[in-house]
């Protein structure tokens, strides 16, 4: 999806030491929107806007070791071990010596003389991934400029984290011009190290420049054009966060920030090395909440906060991301937290006076606001009549901001249809819901009406997957195992089916009788039946079937009943396949070097391809028998993910897919 902005020049800072001035480029191609004001709550603004920052730099995916460098290390290291292996005579070791001596000052030599080249190339990098953070920043920011307040909307690179700061106009001393709207902005690095300077005792100014929008076309060499083919799981992430907000059955918190700073400090004393890596709130009514910190099994009880609601217990994953929270627990007066459900996305609202800062996570970090698992949230939600949304969109439009029984007098419409359209917009982008006021708010994303039949399901299994759940061609039950971990089984168009969700909710193991599971098992994901039979579990939809009973284990063979008092059994020898003259099978072993097996293994450990608990002598030894057997890579490959699948000291591991394996088994030799 590629998007075109144009900004008359640049955002610019100005500092002294008794003002600073913050001067935003606006896009240009849009509607007008500008700003002219003075800030009357600096330090609570810069720490928002910190925050906010925090968001879009955050990512959490999974990134291994670069080892390109070791290995070739490695490969040339060998190749002379392997020449002073081969050198017995002491003539010839004394030789060899005296060439690695001159070829050592060769190299030393070649390095001065490339240094300046290494400088200027480091340079040009670093160069290089300031302008890619850039490109980043500028996709980001979303100003919107309303009659009642400001907001700033952004998302991390990981598309598992959205944040919203909005600033009422309370927020500024002197508010000048001001044009209603939604805009991009041009946004940088620098910019936010400016912000890093704001203080109480200096004046602060806050401008959306209107100037862009005042020069004249002829001036064209002051414009400045940038076109970013922007991914479509970007804006599909954006439309998930503006649905979820708009989901009914809520639960909500509030929390001290003395109560979110003990969570955090929790957070960053430990790290988790296995999961379920989850905060289970403990709520019950009329007493303070409490959370446990899985698998530490902690249980941080928050005196200041009380819940007030029905008793409920609810499981979030990615908790770290709320680390974010942390620069704003001094500015904060309390957060209201948001939960939607176990396993769904929560919302982490800041209250700093007239500031507020919104943190909306997905379900978990690896399962981003884009990714199967949420997708469903842009389902339709039933047709509406254009002339309602028309009505609608007119009276949000006149008073950019109103609650839903607003809307229903001012288009005389019921309850239910308007709510009905205002899902529709959200889900296409052209408003979104306020949590703190309970309001709907007009905030158009796009210059441009979006494509939703492009954008609502990330491949076609996705939508497949939500036709079944939606119209209740589901059965499912659910089974907890006693490691945490939940099996549902039932079926799903027609097609029996199961799958495994371990304690942090992903995807261990599935089975279906499809082509596409035959096919291609788990490698290509879950297939449409798996799917469906997921987001039936989580949305309760469909047929709910009884916990099916584990397997149950057959019985033990009885015991033979004693034999009477002097009698003694006959024993029947058999005799062996060499008794009888057939050829003994062989097993083709051959012999193996006894620091291979270390070798490999500090390999899959140093290159994240594996994660183990405790002691790894058990992991050598299994890897010693695998490198004695076949020489076969294929053969080593299976062997070795039948390995990382059954022992208990494997916490994790990262491989894909089966190709991966022998992939490495190939380059192993």
């Amino acid at each position: 999806m590629l998007f075109e902005y144009r900004y008359f020049g640049s955002s610019t800072v100005t500092s002294t030491s008794a003002a600073t001035g913050l001067s935003f480029a606006p896009d240009t191609s849009r509607a007008p929107t500008f700003l002219r004001a003075e800030l009357r709550q600096g330090l609570a603004f810069r720490e928002c806007m910190s925050a906010l920052h925090d968001v879009v730099v955050s990512d959490l995916r999974f990134k291994p070791k670069d080892r390109t460098a070791y290995f070739a290390w490695r490969s040339a290291q060998d190749e002379l071990d392997w020449v002073v292996a081969a050198t017995a005579q002491r003539e010839s070791k004394a030789q060899l010596d005296a060439a690695m001596a001159e070829l050592a000052q060769l190299r030393a030599k070649r390095d001065g003389r490339w240094g300046a080249f290494g400088a200027a190339k480091r340079r040009f990098f670093d160069w290089l991934y300031r302008r890619s953070l850039d490109a980043w920043f500028v996709l980001d920011p979303v100003v919107t400029v309303h009659p009642d307040e400001v907001s700033f909307e952004c998302f991390s690179q990981d598309e598992s984290s959205y944040g919203r700061l909005a600033c009422s106009h309370e927020v500024f001393r002197h508010l000048g011009e001001v044009a209603c709207g939604t805009t991009n902005v041009d946004y940088s690095q620098a910019l936010y190290d400016e912000f890093q300077k704001i203080r109480d005792y200096k004046s602060t100014s806050l401008v959306v420049d209107p100037g862009g929008f005042e020069v004249k076309t002829g001036a064209d060499d002051a414009f400045r054009e940038v076109k970013i083919d922007l991914p479509d799981s970007w804006m599909r992430g954006f439309l998930q966060v503006g649905a979820a907000m708009t989901l009914p059955g809520a639960v909500r918190l509030r929390l001290h920030p003395m109560d979110v700073h003990n969570l955090c400090l929790h957070l960053r004393r430990r790290r988790e090395k296995q999961g379920p890596r989850s905060l289970r709130f403990l709520l019950e009514p009329g007493r303070p909440i409490r959370v446990r910190i899985e698998p530490f099994d902690i249980v941080l009880e928050c005196p200041r906060s009380v819940h007030t609601g029905p008793a409920a217990e609810i499981r979030v994953w990615g908790r770290r991301r709320l680390l974010t929270l942390e620069r704003l627990v001094p500015v904060a007066r309390h957060f209201d937290v948001v939960l939607l459900g176990s396993g769904m996305p929560s919302f982490w609202l800041a209250d700093c006076g007239d500031l507020t800062y919104t943190l909306g996570l997905s379900g978990w970090t690896a399962n981003d606001w884009s990714k199967a698992g949420n997708f469903d949230l842009l389902a339709p939600r039933g047709a509406v009549d254009p002339a309602a949304v028309e009505a609608v969109w007119a009276a949000l439009s006149r008073d950019w901001r109103a609650s839903t029984e607003g809307l229903s007098a001012a288009v005389g419409r019921d309850r239910g249809t308007v709510e009905a359209v205002m899902l529709q917009l959200a889900q296409a982008g052209r408003a979104m819901y306020d949590l703190r006021h309970g309001v709907w708010r007009k905030r158009e994303l796009t210059r441009e009406p979006l494509d939703l039949g492009g954008l609502r399901f990330s491949n076609e299994r996705e939508e497949a997957a939500s036709r079944l759940a939606f119209a209740k061609g589901v059965a499912v039950g659910a089974w907890p195992m006693p490691d945490g971990s939940v099996r549902l089984q039932g079926r799903a168009g027609g097609q029996a089916c199961s799958l495994v969700l371990d304690a942090d909710q992903r995807l261990r193991s599935g089975e279906c009788g499809c082509s596409f599971y035959f096919r291609n098992r788990l490698k290509q994901g879950p297939c449409e039946h798996l799917l469906a039979l997921r987001l039936a579990h989580d949305r309760r939809l469909g047929e709910i079937l009884p916990p099916t009973p584990p397997p149950t284990p057959p019985p033990a063979p009885a015991e033979p009943p004693p034999a009477p008092r002097g009698f003694q059994p006959r024993v029947v020898r058999r005799s062996t396949p060499e008794e009888r003259g057939f050829p003994t099978r062989s097993v083709h072993t051959h012999a193996v070097d006894a620091s291979e097996p270390g070798r490999l293994a500090d390999l899959l450990i140093d290159t994240g391809v594996v994660e183990l608990v405790g002691d790894r002598r058990p992991f050598e030894a299994d890897l010693r028998t695998i490198l004695a057997g076949s020489k076969d890579a294929a053969v080593r490959a299976r062997a070795l993910w039948r390995v990382l699948e059954s022992r208990d000291y494997v916490a994790e591991f990262y491989a894909e897919a089966l190709d991966d394996l022998v992939t490495l088994f190939q380059e192993w030799g």
